[in-house]
């Protein structure tokens, strides 16, 4: 299915499905106050964490995901301000990864990717003790 879609459109996608992830990954830590995850989700999801987050996961991607993460970096988008040219291009190719993988239905191996790419923040969310869940592996039961 992936396939029908250009790089910018599994960026979308991929936005969408990030987004959602850090979402339940933070309220699993027993952070419920809104503005708090607001601000914490942010720390996940700019152009500059999800640049970071796929160096974490490079050596972990399959051939086809290589692809399609270099389909969505080279994709034609509008670079903000808040981020640098290879920032923002990196990203983009960071959510068309995961736009792809939710598409293809493989959710359990975006939550992999997804919980490898962020262990540095999910260990940063566990020292703080955050949560009953702090020190389980995912973020979730599937």
């Amino acid at each position: 299915m992936k396939d029908e879609y250009g790089g910018a459109a599994l960026a979308y996608i991929g936005d969408a499905v990030t987004g959602l992830w850090v979402r339940e990954l933070l309220l699993s830590h027993g952070i419920t106050k809104t503005s708090v995850c607001s601000e914490l989700a942010v720390s996940f999801v700019s152009a500059k964490a999800q640049s970071e987050a796929y160096e974490n996961i490079r050596d972990a991607l399959t051939e086809e995901e290589h692809d399609t993460y270099r389909r969505g970096r080279n994709a034609h988008v509008t670079v903000p301000k808040s981020a640098t040219s290879g920032e923002y291009h990196s990203a983009t190719g960071f959510e068309a990864l995961f736009g792809a993988l939710w598409l293809d239905g493989q959710r359990e191996r975006a939550d992999e990717l997804l919980t490898l790419a962020y262990k540095d923040k999910i260990d940063e969310l566990e020292a703080r003790g955050a949560g009953a869940d702090a020190g389980r592996g995912t973020h979730h039961e599937g």
